[in-house]
């Protein structure tokens, strides 16, 4: 008969560990469409809490449309920058290791100088931008999708 004792120090241990858990998994949930609705229309382009068919639904379809596969730098927080938003060389400041590449979703909205960008489906980046930055942006990417092959899939709503 094998004989099992549980310290009070790593009983705690435990208990914490799967309390930091429930924690981050109930931080985690997605607010309602209506609740992530009126985030979007306060400016409050919280990430990971916002759908794309929540920010089409308060602001309209984006002017300015585009889908390719993209290189996003992972940071010490979780959050994502695309790799197009970074200088070519470089590596955004705090960066340590972590890559992830999957298909981004990049909407433009020049009159309200945001561009955003989603992974799965939520937003994963948000940046302020002048309506010229973004112009330049959709300019640059409609000359990539000119030297595409026909095996490339082009963008579209």
């Amino acid at each position: 008969m094998t004989n099992i004792s549980v310290t009070p120090i790593k009983a705690i241990r435990c208990l914490s560990g799967v309390l930091a858990l429930v924690l981050i998994v109930g931080c985690k949930s997605m607010p309602t469409l209506e609740q992530q609705e009126q985030l979007v229309q306060a400016n409050d382009l919280v990430l990971d809490q916002i759908t794309t068919r929540a920010v089409v639904n308060a602001w309209g379809k984006p002017p300015i449309y585009h889908s390719e596969f993209t290189y996003f730098f992972v940071m010490p927080d979780f959050s994502l920058i695309p790799r197009s938003r970074v200088a070519t060389g470089e590596a955004p400041r705090g960066w340590k290791a972590g890559v992830h590449a999957d298909e981004g979703v990049y909407f433009a909205y020049p009159d309200r100088g945001w561009l955003l960008v989603f992974l799965d489906d939520r937003l994963v980046y948000r940046e302020e931008l002048k309506a010229e930055e973004l112009h330049a942006l959709a300019k640059a990417w409609a000359y990539e999708d000119r030297f595409k092959t026909r095996l490339d899939p082009l963008p579209g709503p």
